[in-house]
């Protein structure tokens, strides 16, 4: 007899025969595999082995060959890159004449032993049965259900909430972003197939247009079809916020290995994934999921290869895929949202009524984007349910006058230039100011200059003064070397408007 690692006694096979049927033996495969865990464990401490072998399974062990699977591709090569000398003298001390190791990737949710008959489905499989998951941490598998399903939840990471209201049934389309739309619902209906059609999708407008619907649309939609999916949607800001913590806790490897586990990566708001690390870590993620067949989508304001601050290969990669752009809503498209907002707001409430002329009143007022729609309907809606008059367009328009009229900008002063200017180029505001000529100085200041000029009313000579005391001419010549540089780099362009939009915010 020996003792396992959790302390039971587990009876040699000819004393189990005398024991009888009055104890269950082990199943041998497993007893093995128990004792190589065991070497394992105190080989490499529990925090390393709980990394990366705590879903090793066993598959087989005859023939001086040990078949081993693991759930993903990149656990397979870790495991194969840095343990295997160490796997193998493990195995070899537990199971004599151990001279080759296989590491297989098992279908997700179990692993299938040498001699079991592989289950085929008598008919067509559906979607769900193509891809199946038994994983801990799954989402929810409809949209109406607890709260928890407001999230997506996929490989362990807590996904950034989702909009209910967010569907594809809720899209309204016209002829600026049909093309969007029906790349969205064809990624969401074919998720699991190989090859994949739109792989990476990327979509991009202005703010207020539909981007972020149409990601919330695929997770819903995913989620509706197949409710195994392992599907994440992420802000950039929660992305990085999630590896910079994984990073800094020295939990980065198993940050990575949970990141490529997953079905389908919903990524919004790229604009904002800054940071060498975090960009370097994202372009990886990204590689290692298209390459094993996993959906990517991605939004953000600009199409990919106008994200100068971005890695060349990254830019590259998102190209690759397709890209689409929502243009704005043009007039009928701004109609037909009034109109199902509208009717939206009557199912729970059928005494609210706005009249066709105020509607195209709103539609021709407000061209920015759909966030001024759905708000001045809302205004409407909350006049009417607190006992306000009939809504007329002259009642409209004075309700809504704020939203015409674009609300005031926040007055950009010279002091908010130098420090934005001085915090993004990492020198001083002393050194702006300062008679320094050394270029890591001069450059800063002439684009803090150009931006004065820009986004201020004051005069030449009053931004010489507040730039340290400099002559009108010195202004000038920095606003004119900014323009000619801006005619001949995209890459500054990007980043004069990153600026703006830091003073504007």
């Amino acid at each position: 007899m020996h003792v396992d690692d959790k302390n039971v006694l587990i009876p040699s096979a000819a004393v189990a025969s005398e024991i009888g049927p009055r104890i269950a033996l082990k199943d041998p495969l497993e007893s093995r595999w128990d004792r190589v865990r065991t070497r394992l464990r105190r080989q490499l401490g529990d925090e390393v082995y709980t990394s990366w072998f705590a879903r090793v399974e066993p598959v087989s062990m005859e023939g001086g060959t040990a078949t081993l699977s693991v759930p993903t591709l990149f656990l397979k090569n870790w495991i194969q890159s840095h343990y295997a000398d160490m796997l193998k003298e493990c195995l070899s001390a537990e199971v004599e004449a151990t001279e080759q190791i296989t590491v297989t990737v098992r279908p997700a949710g179990r692993a299938v032993r040498q001699g079991e008959a592989e289950v085929r489905p008598s008919s067509q499989p559906t979607q769900a049965q193509r891809r199946p998951s038994t994983r801990a941490g799954t989402i929810e598998s409809a949209v109406g259900g607890s709260d928890a399903a407001n999230a997506t939840d996929a490989g362990g990471f807590q996904g950034s909430p989702l909009d209910r209201r967010s569907t594809f049934d809720t899209f309204v389309v016209g002829a600026s972003n049909r093309l969007a739309q029906a790349a969205a619902k064809q990624v969401a209906e074919t998720v699991f197939d190989q090859p994949l059609r739109f792989n990476p999708l990327c979509i991009h407008s202005n703010v207020g247009l539909g981007k972020s619907h149409l990601l919330h649309a695929i997770a819903w939609e995913v989620k509706r079809l197949t409710p195994s999916a392992q599907v994440l949607y992420y802000t950039a800001e929660r992305w990085r916020y999630k590896f910079v913590h994984a990073l800094t806790s020295n939990n980065s490897i198993p940050f990575k290995e949970r990141m490529r586990g997953i079905d389908i990566l919903l990524l919004d708001d790229l604009d904002f994934m800054k940071g060498e690390a975090t960009e370097q870590e994202f372009d990886h993620t990204i590689n290692a999921l298209i390459d094993s067949g996993k959906q990517i989508v991605v939004a953000s304001s600009r199409a990919p290869m106008q994200h100068e601050s971005l890695d060349q290969r990254m830019r590259s990669r998102l190209s690759g895929g397709l890209v689409v752009e929502i243009s704005p809503l043009d007039y009928e498209l701004r109609l037909k949202i009034l109109e199902r907002r509208l009717e939206e707001k009557r199912v729970n409430e059928p005494s609210f009524h706005i009249g066709r002329e105020v509607l195209e009143f709103l539609a021709e007022k407000l061209t920015e984007s759909g966030r001024e729609l759905d708000g001045a309907i809302t205004r409407l809606h909350a006049t009417c349910h607190f006992g306000g008059a009939p809504i007329t367009v002259e009642s409209a328009e004075h309700i809504i006058r704020d939203l015409m009229r674009g609300i005031e900008p926040r007055r950009i002063k010279v002091e908010d230039i130098l420090r934005v200017v001085s915090k993004h180029f990492g020198v001083s505001k002393h050194d702006i100011l300062s008679q320094r000529r050394h270029r890591s100085i001069v450059w800063p200041r002439q684009v803090g200059m150009f931006l004065a000029k820009a986004m201020t009313a004051r005069s030449l000579p009053e931004i010489g003064r507040r730039f340290g005391g400099r002559d009108h001419t010195t202004v000038l010549h920095a606003i004119r070397k900014i323009e000619g540089e801006l005619k001949a780099s995209s890459r500054l362009r990007a980043e004069i408007e990153d600026l703006k939009k830091m003073l504007a915010s």
